[in-house]
C-alpha cells in the first residue's frame, strides 16, 4: 500500500489569531482559506511539503453533535486537552526562541524526555497542544 498523511484537522476559535500563529509564528504557508455561513476553514502547511496540511476548522460543526457534546468540546479546548499535534524541527532552540519572542503560550521549555526525545510544548490560540520535537 502507498498511504500517506495528507491533512490533519485542528479546531480554531479565532480564525485571525490562528492564521497569525500558524503563518507568522510557525512560518506555515496558507494553502486555502474558505468561508461558509459565517464560519472559516483555513488550510496551512509547512513550506516545501505541499502534500501535508493542517485544516484549522470551526469546532463542533459536524452535523449530529449535541449541545452537551459542543459544551464538552469547548471545555476540553479551553483546557488544551482536545486537539494535539506533534511537529519536528532541526533546531529546537532556535524554534523555541522564536516562539518565545512571538509570545506563544509556552507549556514546556525544551526538555530531554525520558522516552528519548528532546522537545518543547506550546498552545496555539485555540488551546491545542503542539509538541515540537528536535529531529535527530
Amino acid at each position: 500500500m502507498d498511504i500517506s498523511i495528507h491533512s490533519s484537522f485542528l479546531p480554531q476559535t479565532d480564525p485571525e489569531a490562528s492564521l497569525a500563529f500558524y503563518r507568522d509564528t510557525l512560518g506555515f504557508e496558507v494553502r486555502n482559506d474558505v468561508g461558509y455561513n459565517g464560519l472559516r476553514w483555513i488550510t496551512v502547511g509547512p513550506a516545501g511539503q505541499p502534500n501535508t496540511s493542517i485544516v484549522l476548522h470551526p469546532p463542533a460543526v459536524t452535523p449530529g453533535i449535541t449541545e452537551d457534546e459542543r459544551r464538552t468540546i469547548s471545555e476540553m479546548m479551553a483546557k488544551g486537552t482536545f486537539g494535539m499535534l506533534i511537529l519536528a524541527t532541526a533546531d529546537l532552540d532556535k524554534t523555541f526562541a522564536k516562539l518565545q519572542a512571538e509570545d506563544a503560550e509556552i507549556v514546556e521549555e525544551p526538555t530531554m524526555q525520558p522516552y528519548g526525545v528532546r522537545d518543547c510544548a506550546v498552545r496555539d490560540p485555540a488551546g491545542n497542544l503542539l509538541r515540537i520535537q528536535e529531529k535527530r
